[in-house]
C-alpha cells in the first residue's frame, strides 16, 4: 500500500494560500498537550518491560528487568502534577489547547478529560495506548482505532475529530481513519505550516476521497528536553519566541501562517521548564491579531474556507 502516501516535495510552494483566519488574524497558534502517562508500554499491560519515553530517565533504567518502578513514577509525574501546572498556566491566560490524548491515559485519570473539556480544549486521538502504529498489522491497527474511539466516548463524552500517532503512522493509518469514519483530519505529518488536502483510498479499493491534514511539529516540541537539545527553560522560550516572531512578522496580508507547539506534562510540567512556557504564553498574549485555538477549530475553518 505504499502508493497511499506518495511523496509531495512541492506542496504550496511560493503560491501559499491566504488562510483567512477568523478576525483577520496574522497567525493561528495551536498548542497540543500530550496526555500519554499511563498509556506507555508497561508490564502490567503485557509489555516485556517498562518504558519511560521523554522523561529525565534517559536510558538509566535500560538494565531493569521487567517492571521499572522509577520509570513508572517519572511518567506518573506528568498526570499527577505536570498536567495540572500546564492546565493552570493556560487557564490563567484564558488560552485553550488540544488534548492529544491516549485513551488509556484518560481511562486511568478521567479528571484530566473533565478539566480539559471544561476549559474549552478539544480532543485529538493519540492512540488507545501510547502505541507505535507502524509496528501493528492492519487488523491490529483497525481494532486499536475502534477501541480508542469507543473509550473516548466514555471518558471525553464524544469521539475525537482528529488523530495523531506516536511518532509516525503506518502505511495503513490514514486509510483506516477514513474507513472508520468520523475523523475530520489527521496530524500525521510534519511537512507544512498550513493545513492541506490529500486523497485517500476507501475500504477494499473504493474510490479515493479528500482528506484533510493539519501538520504536527517536532520543531516547536519540548521533546527537545529529553533529547538534550534544550537544557533550560531559556532554551525553550528563546526557540518558541523566535518561531513565533518570524511567523508573526510574515503574517502580513496573504502570508498568515500557523504555529504548532507540542508539550508533554512530564517534561514541561516540571517547575523549571514551566517557567519557559509561561514566558512564551505571556509573549503571545502581548501581541494582537493572534488566533490561539484548537486543532479541530483550525480543521473546521480550513474545510469551510478552503474546501477540497
Amino acid at each position: 500500500m505504499g502508493d497511499e502516501h506518495p511523496r509531495d516535495l512541492v506542496g504550496y510552494g511560493a503560491d501559499r494560500p491566504d488562510p483567512r483566519w477568523p478576525g483577520g488574524a496574522r497567525l493561528a497558534l495551536t498548542i497540543a498537550v500530550n496526555v500519554e502517562e499511563g498509556a506507555e508500554y508497561a508490564v502490567g499491560d503485557g509489555a516485556p518491560r517498562s518504558e519511560s519515553p521523554l522523561t529525565d530517565a534517559g536510558d538509566a533504567g535500560a538494565d531493569v528487568p521487567g517492571r521499572d518502578l522509577a520509570a513508572e513514577s517519572m511518567m506518573a509525574y506528568g498526570s499527577r502534577v505536570g498536567f495540572w501546572r500546564v492546565h493552570r498556566l493556560l487557564a490563567e491566560r484564558g488560552l485553550v489547547a488540544t488534548a492529544s490524548a491516549c485513551a488509556l491515559a484518560l481511562e486511568r485519570n478521567p479528571a484530566i478529560a473533565a478539566a480539559a473539556r471544561d476549559a474549552g480544549w478539544d480532543l485529538m486521538g493519540h492512540g488507545h495506548g501510547f502505541t507505535k502504529h507502524y509496528l501493528l498489522s492492519e487488523d491490529e491497527e483497525r481494532a486499536q482505532i475502534a477501541r480508542a474511539v469507543e473509550s473516548f466516548r466514555g471518558t471525553w463524552g464524544s469521539a475525537p475529530e482528529g488523530w495523531y500517532c506516536r511518532y509516525g503512522p503506518s502505511l495503513n493509518t490514514r486509510r483506516l481513519l477514513v474507513e472508520h469514519g468520523g475523523f475530520l483530519y489527521d496530524s500525521n505529518a510534519y511537512d507544512d505550516e498550513l493545513p492541506y488536502w490529500t486523497r485517500v483510498g476507501g475500504a477494499e479499493g473504493g474510490a479515493a476521497r479528500p482528506h484533510l491534514v493539519v501538520p504536527h511539529t517536532f520543531s516547536n516540541n519540548d521533546n527537545k528536553y529529553a533529547k538534550g537539545w534544550w537544557s533550560t527553560s531559556a532554551d525553550a522560550f528563546t526557540y518558541l519566541r523566535d518561531a513565533f516572531d518570524v511567523l508573526y512578522a510574515e503574517g502580513t496580508a496573504g502570508r498568515a501562517g500557523m504555529m504548532v507547539v507540542s508539550v508533554h506534562p512530564r517534561l514541561t510540567g516540571h517547575p523549571a521548564r514551566a517557567a519557559g512556557l509561561a514566558r512564551f504564553l505571556d509573549h503571545v498574549v502581548a501581541h494582537p491579531d493572534v488566533w490561539v485555538t484548537t486543532r479541530s477549530a483550525i480543521a473546521r475553518h480550513w474545510a469551510e474556507v478552503h474546501p477540497a
